[in-house]
């Protein structure tokens, strides 16, 4: 499935504030795979050497049940059948022997306090036939043996060593080295939080220098690049710095770039201004000389005098694109405008009744508030941005249809709307409509008088001059478009 993302529209980016190891951040990933790396190592370290001490003390136990094997024959009762209470000398705490005789007899010793052992656990340690150690659990006395037998000239004889004294000193063990493993823990979050912290910081100055870079206006006008990463983080001969030295050029290179396009934006404005000017003259020489044909164009043949009325026509519709081209120039060469406080009821009532003059086919309807509403602005520019609209709904609309012009206060603003019920502005031009030169001219074209495709670029750009702000707002049988401007 594919992600839809959203259209860059130019506006400074307001990054909020980083938590140094909030969810997501490569601070808190770092951090927790650090912490994961020495959790590991410390358990691995400290299973092994567990397993370690485990052996080392086992193989002493053993060593001692070698020893324990060859002492208690020497002690045997002279009739060889049982110890007779005698605890051989050496006989370790807990030790169990255990004598089978040839002849079934059998004699047994508990090396604590001498007292015999139960028939099950002489049967248990009685199947012992091996002089190798073996590991047993005694459930009668709740504790691990290591058990080994040794055949003698009497029989068979078995000794048992506890494992208790092993087993405890394993599981203070076991809790030692969790114990420090906690520690661990806790001392490399706190020092990796420390160390990945002033190691993103170059990072971090590399996301600031961007988002500084992200707040510049680059879509027009003169256009400078002040901001860089200082030469610290744009080392080259580190990770860090390689994308700080790669970022530089880029902004070198995109400064060249929109230097380069803003010395070709005002040589073609430079042009504009200065053709439109040149053609202005020329203009009215054709249109006074069409014009004083129509006191003899009833003597002259049809096509000349066809002919004749186109040249006036089209003279008319050039000029009005010259003076359009030129207010363009002016505005994009010096934006500055005369403002004054203007009633804006009082023009938007002047602009909606030359509307009802020049399109009777439209049904023309103003809603207007008790009060004043009066804005800073220039009576002239403003009157021709809202004239301009109420144009373009005449032209771009059927016969018939309804223009609402309405004025109301929002705040520390005033807005004015149009609005029409006609059949909406194509949604192909809708996003480029305030661009010099858009058409709508399959959607709303109804109008034999043609468009230059600069009305709406002069509502914005005499918005934007202003202070305020033109929108649109359009669907099927509703288009609006709002402007608002600061109040006086």
């Amino acid at each position: 499935m594919s992600t839809a993302w959203p259209e860059p529209t130019g506006d400074p980016v307001a990054l909020a504030p980083l938590p140094q190891l909030g969810r997501g951040t490569l601070a808190r990933k770092l951090v927790v795979r650090v912490a994961a790396l020495v959790m590991l190592l410390s358990l691995l370290l400290g299973a092994a050497s567990t397993l370690a001490v485990r052996h080392q003390l086992v193989a002493t136990v053993d060593q001692k049940l070698a020893v324990a094997l060859q002492r208690p024959e020497r002690f045997f009762d002279d009739d060889r059948k049982t110890f007779g209470g005698r605890t051989p000398p050496g006989t370790e705490v807990g030790q169990i022997v255990l004598m089978v005789s040839s002849s079934g007899r059998e004699g047994r010793i508990l090396a604590e306090d001498s007292q015999e052992l139960a028939t099950a656990i002489v049967q248990q340690l009685g199947a012992v036939r091996s002089e190798t150690p073996v590991t047993m659990h005694i459930d009668e006395l709740g504790q691990d043996y290591r058990v080994a037998s040794r055949a003698t000239t009497y029989g068979t004889q078995v000794v048992a060593l506890p494992l208790g004294v092993v087993n405890r000193s394993l599981r203070q063990l076991v809790v030692t080295e969790l114990a420090l493993t906690a520690a661990a823990l806790l001392a490399a979050v706190v020092l990796a939080k420390k160390l990945v912290t002033s190691a993103l910081r170059p990072l971090n100055r590399l996301a600031t220098t961007a988002t500084e870079v992200s707040g510049l206006a680059l879509d027009r006008g003169e256009v400078a690049l002040p901001v860089r990463v200082s030469p610290a983080d744009a080392d080259p001969t580190h990770e860090v710095g390689r994308v700080g030295f790669a970022l530089n050029h880029m902004l070198e290179n995109v400064e060249g770039a929109l230097a380069s396009r803003q010395r070709s934006e005002t040589k073609v404005r430079r042009f504009v201004a200065d053709a439109s000017h040149e053609l202005r003259n020329p203009l009215a020489s054709i249109r006074g000389y069409s014009e004083l044909t129509r006191r003899g164009r009833d003597d002259l043949p049809p096509d000349t005098r066809f002919a004749m009325g186109r040249i006036e026509a089209e003279s008319e519709r050039m000029s009005r694109l010259v003076e359009d081209m030129l207010l363009l120039a002016r505005l994009d060469d010096d934006p500055t405008l005369e403002l004054a406080p203007v009633d804006v009821v009082d023009l938007v009532v002047n602009a909606v009744s030359d509307a009802q003059v020049s399109g009777p086919t439209h049904e023309w309807s103003v809603s207007l508030p008790d009060e004043a509403v009066v804005a800073r602005a220039d009576q002239q520019k403003l009157h021709q941005v809202v004239a301009n609209l109420l144009a373009n709904a005449r032209k771009h609309t059927p016969a018939g249809t309804h223009v609402e012009t309405s004025v109301r206060i929002d705040g520390q603003a005033a807005l004015i709307s149009v609005v029409d019920d006609g059949p909406g502005v194509d949604e192909s031009v809708r996003d480029v409509v305030f661009e010099r030169f858009a058409r709508a001219d399959t959607a709303r074209a109804h109008s034999m008088e043609g468009s230059t495709g600069l009305g709406l670029a002069i509502v914005a750009a005499v918005m934007e001059a202003h202070g305020g702000s033109v929108t649109l707002d359009s669907r099927p049988g509703h288009t609006a478009f709002i402007l608002r401007l600061p109040l006086a």
